[in-house]
């Protein structure tokens, strides 16, 4: 009998997370966007997307730097329903501002503006720009990109102190967290979006990004098998 496809939960306050659904259900997910209500019973794990919206400097002890980008309502329920997920021990990855929530939900900080912004935050012409990076041999990525893979781009802040049980397992060609895993929970992050790297856009510059995506898919359905045995 065929498996059944594996179920992803991406949480929202507003919004469809349209292009995070469309690329996973190609890729065979069956993917509900859910608000406050997310319940990690009906899914196989959980993918925290990217946003416009800033995580609010309050949840790491900070004041906000600049023009405050911040909404109080996405943040909770994103929390929320990550706590859910963290507790109930199903796969997470997150995704740019996904990244940059895991830290924080496990007691790390971000730097809310890089110094380097022209390489790494969207603009008019290029809102995707893409640049090189560097992957520890024991980390997520190393199996499915190798050593050294250019990937792209495009958001102001990055993580600065990991939180406890996160560890940083890719950086930018110029320094800066791309990816973290937890030492001991099915956690993973990726400061770079796959989404915009793979299928109808994929592109010449950058890797394929549907290869972890369906890593991230496989991993959910191994740890569904898991609990099923």
């Amino acid at each position: 009998m065929k498996d059944k496809p594996v179920r992803i939960a991406i949480p929202t306050y507003e919004g469809t997370a349209e292009k995070y659904v469309a690329v996973l259900t190609q890729l065979g997910a069956e993917v509900t966007v859910v608000h406050m209500e997310g319940d990690p019973a009906r899914f196989d794990g959980i993918l925290l997307p990217g946003s416009t919206w800033n995580v609010d400097p309050a949840r790491y002890g900070r004041e906000v730097e600049g023009v405050p980008e911040v909404k109080p309502e996405l943040d909770q329920v994103q929390f929320t329903v990550l706590d859910r997920f963290v507790k109930a021990g199903k796969p997470v990855f997150g995704i740019c501002r996904g990244h940059q929530l895991l830290n924080v939900y496990f007691g790390g900080t971000l730097i809310q503006n890089l110094p380097r912004k022209d390489h790494h935050i969207m603009l008019p012409a290029d809102p995707y720009l893409a640049h090189g990076s560097v992957a520890e041999e024991d980390g997520f990525l190393f199996p499915l990109y190798g050593r050294r893979f250019p990937v792209n781009s495009s958001h102001r802040q990055a993580a600065e102190t990991l939180g406890p049980g996160m560890r940083a397992v890719q950086w930018s060609d110029d320094g800066v967290v791309e990816a973290t895993q937890h030492e001991t929970l099915p956690c993973y992050s990726v400061q770079w979006h796959p989404e915009q790297m793979c299928l109808a856009y994929l592109r010449g510059d950058t890797v394929d990004g549907s290869a972890v995506l369906n890593w991230f898919l496989d991993k959910c359905r191994k740890h569904r098998a898991g609990e099923m045995g």
